[in-house]
């Protein structure tokens, strides 16, 4: 399964998340962990708070990368639950990417009234394929 397909999985969980715990206004690791069941029932492989090794010049630093989720090692999904979505929250997963060498990300933000506008996709070279019916 590719990062294309594998986020379309990811986007109806976060939807169904949503709707099952009834909206914003809850902190972002009751979201997190939902999104971690519902993704895991629907058969994906994933890696709740990952932590990923940083490089800097040969040394490695001491603190890592805490990834909020890795989905079948393909995607990584950022989960916030901001009143205010800021644009820097698609730059941090840009970083994530490049820090990893992956191509697709999600931020999710379940802070909205419909989650389906909060939900941006972030590419590091992914080329995106749009299936028409």
């Amino acid at each position: 399964m590719d990062e294309n397909a594998i986020s379309q999985i990811i986007v109806d969980s976060a939807i169904e998340v949503h709707r099952v715990l009834g909206g914003p206004g809850l902190i972002e690791s009751v979201y997190r962990d939902a999104l971690e069941i519902e993704l895991k029932n629907r058969g994906l492989f994933v890696e709740r708070e990952k932590l990923v090794p940083i490089q800097y010049k040969g040394h490695e630093i001491h603190s890592p990368l805490r990834l909020d989720l890795l989905v079948n090692e393909l995607v990584i999904v950022e989960c916030k639950a901001a009143i205010t979505y800021n644009h820097i929250f698609e730059c941090q997963v840009l970083t994530y990417l490049r820090l990893t060498g992956l191509r697709l990300g999600l931020v999710i933000n379940f802070g909205q009234r419909l989650v389906k506008h909060g939900i941006h996709r972030v590419v590091n070279g992914l080329e995106t394929t749009i299936k028409q019916n």
